[in-house]
């Protein structure tokens, strides 16, 4: 089996990187790689002991599953130009935002086997979220492959593709409303006199170790809220302005309005 990326950009380099180390091939040379930035590929191909395709479509033509780490429009055009080494044997996964798999089936053909995955962005540190819906021409076999594939850096889940875009704001976006909680609270520590390597490091490992909480213990949010305010003590306090400034009604509007957006895309 040959395993091959097209594209070695901010996810495509990480998802290379974690396919190589998870062993998925008998040999990295069975990874073929293509990038039009010629340095990056060579670089990558002395870095990694993966095949450096001199093109996209000779890649296609000797891999059995092909990842597309390119943008949508990108994405496009290197199927429409390369279709016909899309035999119906091959598996062909996107990463592209938006692009739907009716879409896909209407530039390579409706038997061919399509995968639409999206990644989120701390895949880059290999604990991201996967979400994975399959055309109908995908076998099971197919199927337990790509999700090996991005289980290499993270969570995998299936997901009807009706929900794909609702998916873009639960995990495609949300590492961005992270970040923002993170630095917010970051500046306010910084304000009150903690040095600001201390007070980012802080924040971001208290969201870690909360996470990992609600992951492990199957405990709900509210009730894990209301194990750490204690009646009369700081954190109810806490609490009670950011009810009082609506952040749980500002976090919805703002996931509706990446859906909605979401939406806006898939349709163009």
């Amino acid at each position: 089996m040959k395993i091959g990326f097209i594209g070695l950009g901010f996810m495509g380099k990480p998802l290379l990187n974690g396919v190589v180390n998870s062993g998925m091939t008998d040999s990295a040379r069975d990874i073929w790689t293509y990038d039009t930035d010629s340095d990056l590929l060579a670089a990558t191909g002395k870095e990694l002991g993966v095949t450096a395709a001199a093109s996209a479509g000779d890649l296609i033509s000797a891999c059995d599953v092909i990842v597309m780490c390119l943008k949508p429009n990108v994405t496009k055009i290197v199927l429409e130009a390369e279709k016909d080494s899309f035999t119906s044997d091959k598996v062909m996964i996107s990463i592209a935002a938006g692009v739907s798999l009716d879409t896909y089936a209407q530039i390579l053909g409706a038997d061919r086997k399509i995968v639409r995955v999206m990644p989120n962005r701390p895949a880059m540190v290999g604990d991201g979220v996967t979400l994975i819906s399959y055309g109908t021409s995908v076998q099971d076999d197919d199927k337990n492959l790509a999700k090996k594939i991005f289980s290499s850096v993270g969570s995998v889940y299936e997901l009807d593709e009706r929900l794909m875009n609702a998916g873009v704001a639960l995990t495609g976006s949300s590492p961005a409303y992270v970040f923002m909680f993170i630095e917010a609270m970051a500046d306010a520590a910084i304000e009150q006199g903690i040095p600001s390597d201390i007070a980012l490091t802080l924040a971001a490992q208290a969201v870690r170790g909360s996470a990992h909480m609600v992951i492990e213990t199957g405990i709900s949010p509210q009730e894990l809220i209301k194990a750490v305010c204690s009646p009369g003590g700081t954190t109810i306090e806490a609490v009670k302005v950011l009810e009082e400034e609506h952040l749980h009604n500002s976090i919805a509007k703002a996931m509706s309005a990446c859906t909605k957006r979401a939406v806006e895309l898939s349709k163009n």
